[in-house]
């Protein structure tokens, strides 16, 4: 799911890898990697996990998808500023509709610029194609999944401290999920703006890779993060709850801790 700038600039002109570009547009249009298309995935918030709710997130992810250009053969590489959590919620959109063939480029373009490899300011155009894709319902988790299941999980809190504890209110209701571990993704990322290796990666997530685990944020962009760590790491048994604390934080029939 790591792809390094070399080996990135070595296949970049190749027609069958698409790069996209998860920054903003104002910063996609100031400088990026050769041949990067724009697409800002601060746009695709989904606070909704209802039965209803995850097919329209599932729809409109196809759409997404299908207006990128996404086709089996295709190699798909996001990239961010750095490893961050844009590039990330790309690859966990993507391995959701079991396309295997994704990555996100490690250090992002912080790293790209660094090394001086190949930048340029004009746009790139999408070449759309009808994206199906297969859902692998064992990625994402609803709410009533976690409800259910509170005790029998290990649930990763990947907020700042200041959510988790609720001195940082950001819904109707601060605080976590019961039972909740806080781990803060901005653990995962060397100064460098790479990912740690994964022995010190292994030192952070301390876990059984038998346990079924859930990682949430505010609106499952850093939790997504997370899930690339872990998934890296060889555990199994990974899901992004999709609506996070944006929806859970929002229902006050739901329980909360502080």
């Amino acid at each position: 799911m790591l792809i390094s700038t070399a080996e990135l600039d070595s296949i970049m002109n190749d027609p069958d890898v698409i790069i996209a570009d998860t920054r903003s547009f104002k910063e996609y249009s100031e400088g990026h990697i050769t041949g990067a298309v724009h697409l800002d995935l601060f746009a695709f918030h989904w606070a909704d996990t209802t039965k209803e709710g995850i097919e329209q997130f599932t729809n409109q992810s196809k759409n997404m998808f299908s207006f990128l250009g996404v086709t089996p053969e295709k190699k798909v590489v996001f990239y961010d500023t750095i490893s961050g959590m844009l590039a990330a919620r790309g690859v966990w959109m993507l391995m959701y509709f079991s396309h295997q063939n994704v990555s996100m480029l490690d250090g992002g373009i912080t790293k790209w610029k660094k090394e001086t490899l190949s930048l340029e300011t004009k746009s790139n155009g999408f070449k759309p194609f009808n994206f199906t894709g297969k859902i692998n319902p064992e990625l994402v988790s609803g709410f009533e999944n976690i409800k259910d299941n509170l005790s029998n999980m290990k649930i990763l809190d990947v907020r700042s401290s200041g959510e988790y504890d609720g001195s940082t209110v950001r819904a109707a209701q601060s605080g976590h999920i019961p039972n909740a571990i806080n781990i803060d993704w901005n653990e995962n990322i060397s100064e460098d703006g790479t990912f740690k290796n994964d022995e010190e990666l292994s030192k952070i997530y301390d876990i059984s890779k038998d346990s079924e685990i859930v990682t949430y944020c505010q609106g499952a962009y850093r939790a997504a993060n997370t899930f690339v760590v872990l998934k890296k790491l060889g555990f199994k048994n990974v899901r992004v709850y999709l609506g996070s604390w944006g929806e859970w934080g929002n229902k006050p029939e739901l329980p909360v801790e502080k």
